[in-house]
């Protein structure tokens, strides 16, 4: 790639609820089926994780509640839908494992992030056991625990 064409950043979105809301456990690297629109819509920045989730159905997974705003210069032709069920792209020893843990160990299936691998979409989906309230606290606490340990750290070794 030349110097004056920039690459775009890596990254297009990430589902920052997620870790408050679950615990993540095992993680998958999943491919999308897009329209050329959504593409353009991606590369711009336009997409939303933070209500979406994933389902099996008949042996397919697919994104559910993934908007991706299209652009203003979408062409006139097409009705764009911002949230349009996606299809995801794994092997079939993937989804085996995904349905396995859906439908007997009870847990769910939740998208990460969504990024460009060697110029195409991916999306990192996990298995996630949801959070009680007094959870979702405990983590805070260690959490803001931590931050004041690294700043006591940093404040002793400068005096």
């Amino acid at each position: 790639m030349s110097k004056d064409k920039q690459a775009p950043a890596a990254t297009i979105a990430v589902n920052r609820k997620a870790r408050h809301e679950y615990y993540i456990g095992d993680t998958f690297e999943a491919g999308l089926v897009l329209e050329g629109w959504e593409v353009k819509a991606m590369r711009a920045g336009k997409c939303n994780l933070s209500d979406a989730y994933v389902t099996v159905n008949n042996g397919e997974v697919f994104l559910f509640g993934c908007q991706i705003q299209p652009l203003q210069t979408a062409s006139t032709h097409i009705r764009p839908d911002p949230l349009r069920t996606r299809k995801l792209l794994l092997h079939d020893r993937e989804i085996s494992r995904i349905l396995a843990a859906v439908t007997r160990e009870g847990e769910t299936c939740i998208p990460l992030k969504l990024y460009w691998s060697k110029g195409l979409a991916k999306c990192e989906i996990a298995l996630a056991t949801g959070k009680k309230q007094h959870d979702k606290r405990e983590s805070e606490k260690e959490r803001d625990w931590n931050r004041e340990r690294q700043r006591l750290m940093r404040t002793r070794t400068k005096g």
